[in-house]
């Protein structure tokens, strides 16, 4: 994930770039490399998805630092390699990422699937479940 240039800046979840001018999730013009991140305007930063790149996110799952025990049956059976899983920035929630096709996305209950034309925040947070 941080080896490719789908990064942005956050101001709370809009995605900018670490000038503070505003980016996109579907114009890669504006998108930064991971390290190029690390500082600058807002108050944090995240991914765009697409070109291979998807995301669960799993919703007011964790509590009191344990996982939902119906969060870990889902991470299981998600079909695709999973690159990366992390805490969001909620706190309560679990991202995880993975190789995935483009498709239009869902909302189903507490999980969300997005694969494209979508900004992430992300906390590096690593989960392990």
């Amino acid at each position: 994930m941080t080896q490719t240039a789908r990064w942005a800046r956050a101001d709370k979840k809009k995605p900018i770039t670490p000038t503070g001018r505003p980016a996109s999730s579907t114009d890669n013009s504006t998108w930064s490399r991971y390290r190029d991140v690390q500082q600058g305007a807002g108050d944090g930063y995240g991914v765009m998805l697409g070109g291979g790149l998807g995301c669960y996110d799993l919703d007011h799952c964790i509590d009191d630092g344990v996982v939902a025990s119906w969060a870990v049956e889902f991470i299981g059976e998600i079909p695709e390699e999973i690159v990366f899983m992390e805490r969001s920035v909620s706190g309560t929630g679990i991202h995880v990422f993975v190789e995935a096709d483009e498709t239009p996305g869902y909302r189903r209950g507490k999980v969300e699937r997005y694969s494209r034309g979508r900004f992430i925040r992300v906390t590096g947070v690593r989960l392990e479940v």
